[in-house]
């Protein structure tokens, strides 16, 4: 029997397969059978069914092969609305489970996709304790990062490295992610190191996550989710600022909220 999980985020798409067949019965610690990630297109809608096809037809399968799949994300109920899903499942849901699945150690979840920031608290059974989430501001995603790497005229996938790379570290004053970038500029023209911009840059990255945590509260072991969680200066900042070194998840951190919408997928298939 074939599940499967869609997370659509702001900038990639990403689909998980899991095998839920008799002979491995057992849903805890899976990785995934399958995943494939994509860019996303305008349309929510689109992005799911180009992702889900691809990912089928390079395994030879076709939909009728799913038995349940579970969509997150960015327009999750019009995916199930137009037949690729089930039912629908918050992302918030889909990364603690995700990540509780991957090590049940886990008790707070860090998740930090394109245009929002999550922290999760769970449970030893993986329930939902409490989550605070950034929606309303650029400052604390993966947006301000892309703008900021962008602004120092580097890639987003080699800004952390560039970061850790740094002898020294310029420390930015500006809250906002618009005057954030005149801040950096203006450090640039004057000929401030490219590498010390970005240590400041994931410095402060790192701190406007740590904002929320507050509001949460922290609870060992903690795993970071989503696409920041690739940048391992803003990994190792927030670890820093913590005081704990964070559990790798055993998959690409930005399959996370598919693979725990896949494995709610099997849950619920299962006995649907």
């Amino acid at each position: 029997m074939l599940y499967g999980g869609i997370d659509i985020g702001s900038l990639t798409a990403q689909a998980v397969l899991l095998d839920g067949s008799d002979s491995n019965p057992s849903i805890r610690g899976l990785s995934p059978l399958l995943a494939k990630s994509i860019p996303v297109k305008p349309n929510p809608v689109d992005s799911a069914r180009s992702v889900m096809e691809e990912i089928l037809h390079e395994n030879g399968l076709d939909w009728s092969d799913l038995d349940y799949c579970v969509s997150t994300g960015y327009g999750r109920e019009k995916i199930v609305d137009e037949g690729m899903a089930n039912e629908n499942v918050s992302e918030i849901s889909c990364h603690a489970i995700g990540a509780f699945t991957l090590d049940q150690g886990v008790r707070t979840v860090i998740d930090i996709g394109g245009q929002d920031a999550k922290v999760i608290r769970i449970d030893e059974r993986g329930k939902l304790i409490n989550f605070v989430m950034n929606d309303k501001c650029a400052a604390g995603t993966g947006r301000f990062l892309e703008v900021m790497s962008r602004t120092l005229g580097v890639s987003l996938e080699d800004l952390g490295e560039i970061a850790l790379k740094a002898r020294t570290r310029v420390d930015l004053s500006a809250r906002c992610s618009i005057f954030a970038e005149t801040e950096v500029l203006h450090f640039l023209q004057r000929g401030l190191d490219r590498s010390a911009l970005a240590a400041g840059i994931c410095r402060s990255m790192a701190e406007r996550v740590m904002a929320l945590v507050r509001r949460v509260g922290i609870e060992s072991d903690v795993m970071m989710t989503g696409g920041v969680a690739k940048n391992p200066a803003v990994k190792r900042e927030l670890e820093r600022m913590i005081g704990t070194r964070m559990i790798e998840p055993k998959i690409d951190p930005q399959l996370v909220g598919a693979y725990g919408a896949a494995v709610l997928a099997m849950k619920t298939g299962r006995f649907s």
